[in-house]
């Protein structure tokens, strides 16, 4: 019997890697359109990073393959100036689901931010941040298994085009530099200042 081939993570580096648009056509499968950031801009952000653009900005792509097949893909970026790491989509293929993959390609996208810091700041990253559906069980499993803070205030992810609506999420702090309960009011502004302008 045929042994079917091991699933690697990998970032994708170019915009040209057909991994980089099945990535985002998985993305789309799961994510409704208000949700989702424009192609060209993740077309641009590579683009910039060949280039070798100085910022303190970050931002990964990453895939989980088996042979051609894509079936995961995680973005994110690192924010230099907060030192914190912003999950911006995960996603895996429905037949793929029962792999591990979710938490396998959040890990990997993780030791990135955590690499973008000591590269950037010469420092640690000192959380990760994210916005999930609220009834999301993912974000149980945040709260639970990672010492997440779910922030209980009205929270919504700004409209990404000028034909689109804000988006009604929860936002969750991940902390990890030390375990937290709740965050200081003008540490959370300067948070979300830094997100929206920066990272949106």
């Amino acid at each position: 019997m045929a042994t079917r081939s091991r699933v690697t993570i990998r970032e994708i580096q170019d915009e040209r890697d057909p991994a980089f648009r099945a990535a985002y056509r998985l993305l789309r499968r799961e994510f409704a359109d208000a949700e989702m950031s424009p192609l060209r801009d993740w077309t641009n952000a590579l683009r910039e990073s060949r280039q070798g653009l100085w910022t303190d900005v970050a931002w990964h792509l990453l895939v989980a393959m088996r042979g051609s097949t894509v079936l995961a893909a995680a973005s994110g970026s690192y924010l230099g100036n907060v030192h914190v790491g912003v999950i911006g989509y995960v996603a895996v293929r429905p037949d793929a689901r029962s792999l591990g993959l979710g938490p396998r390609i959040r890990r990997a996208l993780r030791r990135r931010f955590e690499r973008d810091a000591e590269r950037i700041d010469g420092s640690s990253l000192d959380a990760i941040v994210g916005e999930v559906k609220t009834k999301n069980p993912w974000l149980r499993t945040l709260v639970r298994r990672e010492g997440a803070i779910a922030l209980d205030f009205e929270y919504v992810q700004p409209a990404l085009g000028h034909h689109l609506k804000p988006v009604p999420l929860t936002f969750y702090y991940e902390p990890l530099d030390r375990p937290r309960q709740s965050l200081d009011a003008a540490y959370l502004r300067r948070l979300l200042y830094t997100l929206w302008r920066r990272a949106y």
